[in-house]
């Protein structure tokens, strides 16, 4: 699955730790899902969105 989770976090001038507070997981969590290492969980996908005011389908491309 690719994200958008890179783009958007240094769009907004995050560094990884800063979003994974946010979110409530891990600086490797974040790397891990940007480097498409980790699929994030429903829940945590959820969450990301939010956090960038996006829907899940916009930061996460299931076909991709």
């Amino acid at each position: 699955m690719r994200s958008r989770v890179k783009e958007l976090r240094t769009e907004r001038g995050l560094s990884q730790q800063a979003l994974a507070s946010a979110v409530g997981v891990s600086r490797q969590t974040i790397n891990a899902i940007e480097t498409g290492r980790y699929d994030p969980s429903l829940t945590l996908a959820v969450h990301l969105a939010r956090h960038f005011g996006s829907t899940v389908e916009e930061v996460f491309d299931v076909d991709g």
